[in-house]
């Protein structure tokens, strides 16, 4: 809620989190980052339509979306991608959806923010059709195994983890996060839902994001702040903090 957005941006601050992407998953909400971001200085947007609503994607909606995307505080394109578990969307609908955001990064020089649910053969396969070679983008909130991360990073793509890494039985995601190049992990919350232990089953916030670089810390052997500093400058050579801070 809006009155509570001062208060859970403080308190990422406390914990030491310099730079929050609000990722979007419609018109709507891409608006309100956008709004959100020209509030609070440490936040930045993401714009685009989620698969899930990938049946209300319009040229009318698709418009609004590509004249957001100019603005001076978004610097990423999504959520998008494929989710084959709800399908809230046609498989197809998703797919055309997934190339005209591609489309968009290649034209604004935008990361993606990829959004995959049981689909990595088919979102592989797109974004070598898609000929993505050169564009920046993250795997967000990934459920992966270490295998397909490395196709992912293969095609020059981040991956990003989420507190599903703290869960007992995410072993694949853990092997992952554990051998996969640091110079490829980004930490993320995947606000508000899958807050990390010790909070799972509760409503996710920004600030939780410590608790997954802790966990990629302890899976690794290294400090916490070792992966601080290192998920911190992937972040920004992804995202490019600096050029509009």
């Amino acid at each position: 809620m809006l009155e509570s957005v001062p208060e859970i941006i403080q308190r990422a601050k406390d914990l030491g989190v310099e730079k929050i992407v609000a990722a979007s998953s419609d018109l709507s909400s891409s608006k309100r980052s956008l709004e959100i971001s020209q509030t609070f200085p440490c936040v930045f947007a993401a714009v685009g339509i989620h698969p899930h609503e990938a049946s209300s994607l319009n040229d009318t909606v698709f418009s609004e979306i590509e004249k957001l995307a100019e603005k001076q505080r978004v610097l990423a394109i999504g959520e998008t991608g494929l989710d084959y578990h709800y399908m809230h969307s046609p498989r197809e609908v998703q797919m055309y959806s997934f190339r005209r955001h591609i489309e968009l990064a290649k034209r604004t020089c935008l990361p993606l923010v990829i959004h995959v649910r049981d689909a990595h053969e088919d979102v592989l396969n797109v974004l070598r059709e898609e000929n993505t070679q050169g564009i920046n983008a993250v795997i967000h909130c990934f459920t992966g195994d270490y295998r397909t991360a490395m196709e992912y990073i293969d095609g020059g793509f981040y991956i990003s983890f989420s507190g599903i890494v703290t869960f007992k039985n995410a072993e694949d995601i853990k092997e992952a996060a554990r051998k996969i190049p640091i110079e490829k992990i980004l930490v993320e919350t995947d606000s508000p839902y899958l807050a990390p232990i010790p909070f799972r089953g509760k409503k996710n916030e920004p600030s939780y994001v410590k608790y997954v670089a802790q966990k990629i810390a302890e899976l690794r052997g290294v400090s916490f702040e070792e992966i601080a500093e290192k998920t911190t400058a992937n972040a920004s050579s992804l995202f490019g903090f600096d050029i509009v801070s």
